[in-house]
C-alpha cells in the first residue's frame, strides 16, 4: 500500500469515526530534517567535537591536502 493509498484510508476513517482528518504525506518534512539537524549537533557537542563546520572542515582539509601533495608541472 502506498502512502498516499494508506493517507486516504485513514482519512476517510477519521471522518467515520467524527475524528479530524491526520495531515497530509509531506507536510512535515522540512520539520523532521531541522530535527535530525539539531540532534546530530546535540550528539556532536556531547562526543566533544564541534557542532557546526564539520562537513566544510573536512572538505577544506581534504582539498588543502590534495593540493600539497601533488607534484608541480614542469
Amino acid at each position: 500500500m502506498s502512502i498516499t493509498q494508506q493517507y486516504l484510508l485513514d482519512s476517510y476513517r477519521a471522518s467515520q469515526h467524527g475524528e479530524a482528518a491526520p495531515p497530509a504525506p509531506g507536510s512535515h518534512d522540512w520539520e523532521t530534517a531541522r530535527e535530525l539537524r539539531d540532534h546530530r549537533r546535540f550528539r556532536a557537542v556531547l562526543a566533544g567535537r564541534p557542532a557546526r563546520g564539520r562537513m566544510r572542515g573536512a572538505l577544506s582539509r581534504w582539498l588543502h591536502g590534495a593540493h600539497r601533495h601533488r607534484r608541480p608541472l614542469h
